[in-house]
C-alpha cells in the first residue's frame, strides 16, 4: 500500500521532508515556519505542492495557523504511530455518529502484508473485513482490517476468535463468507471494536505507522475521491504479549472528518 518516492507525487514526498525535518529539529516545537515563497525556495519545490502538504501537516496536528504570525510548529508535535487500542469509529466520531458499512466479510489466504504483520503461515486462513466509514454523510476512511488464524486466536484470545465466530457464522468453517456475509451486526462494527469489547482482562499492546500517500484508484472510486487525493495511511498491528493478533490499514483522505489520534511516548 505504501507507494515508493519515485511513485508518489510532490505533495507526499514533502509531507515527509517536512515532517523528518520538525522530528530533527529544524523545525522545533513553537518555532514559526518560513513564509510560502521562502519555503518553497529552500525545500525547492513548487509553492501548490508545499500548500498541499502544510494543509495535510495542520490536519495532522504538526502546524497550527496563527493570524498575523503564520504556520507554526505545535509544542507538542505528535509522535509518529497510532498505539492508543480504540476503535476509529470511535476516534472520527468525536461526539458525532458514524456509520460502518461492511463492503466486505471474508476469509483469505495470507497477503504480503498479513504474512509480515501477523506472522501467518501460508495457506492459512484469516478473516478479512473490509469497511467504509462515513461521518454527517460524507466518506471518512476506508479500514481493512485481518485478524490472526483461528488457531493462533483460540490459543492465545478466545474470546476474540468466539466474537468473531458469532458474526460471521457462515465464515466459522474456513469457507470464503459472500460479501456482506456475517451476522445482523457484522456490516455495522469494525474488527477493531470487536477486539476491545472481547478484550476485558485481557491486556493489548499495538504498534503503527502513519504515512502520507494517495488514495489509488480502486480506493478513491469506494472514497468517491479521485485518484490523486491526498492521504493518511495508518497501519496498526495488536498484541496479545508478543503475538499479533490483529492488523489493519486505515486510510483517511484528506478533507475527511478530523482524526484526533491518541498516542504513546
Amino acid at each position: 500500500m505504501v507507494v515508493s518516492a519515485q511513485q508518489r507525487r510532490p505533495v507526499v514526498v514533502l509531507y515527509e521532508r517536512i515532517v523528518d525535518a520538525i522530528h530533527a529539529g529544524t523545525y522545533p516545537p513553537g518555532s514559526t515556519l518560513p513564509s510560502e515563497p521562502r519555503l518553497a525556495a529552500e525545500l525547492g519545490v513548487s509553492r501548490p505542492a508545499l500548500r498541499e502538504a502544510l494543509l495535510l501537516l495542520q490536519e495532522d496536528g504538526l502546524l497550527s495557523v496563527r493570524r498575523g504570525v503564520g504556520r507554526t510548529v505545535n509544542d507538542r508535535p505528535p509522535r509518529r504511530g497510532f498505539e492508543h487500542i480504540q476503535p476509529l469509529e470511535e476516534l472520527i466520531g468525536a461526539g458525532a455518529p458514524v456509520r460502518v458499512r461492511a463492503l466486505l466479510r471474508t476469509v483469505e489466504e495470507p497477503t504480503d502484508f498479513t504474512t509480515q504483520h501477523l506472522l501467518a503461515p501460508a495457506r492459512a486462513e484469516l478473516r478479512f473485513w473490509e469497511s467504509l466509514l462515513a461521518a454527517d454523510g460524507t466518506a471518512a476512511a476506508l479500514s481493512q482490517e485481518w485478524a490472526a488464524a483461528e488457531d493462533v486466536l483460540e490459543r492465545t484470545h478466545p474470546g476474540f476468535a468466539a466474537a468473531l465466530r458469532q458474526l460471521a457464522p457462515d465464515a466459522a468453517g474456513g469457507a470464503p463468507a459472500p460479501r456482506g456475509a456475517g451476522g445482523p451486526d457484522a456490516g455495522r462494527t469494525s474488527m477493531l471494536a470487536v477486539l476491545t469489547g472481547a478484550s476485558r482482562g485481557v491486556s493489548l499492546s499495538a504498534h503503527s505507522t502513519v504515512t502520507a500517500t494517495l488514495v489509488g484508484l480502486r480506493r478513491g472510486e469506494q472514497l468517491g475521491r479521485p485518484a490523486d487525493t491526498p492521504a493518511v495511511l495508518v497501519t496498526q498491528v495488536v498484541r496479545v504479549g508478543e503475538t499479533p493478533v490483529m492488523a489493519a490499514k486505515h486510510m483517511l483522505p484528506t478533507g475527511a472528518a478530523a482524526l484526533p489520534v491518541l498516542q504513546s511516548n
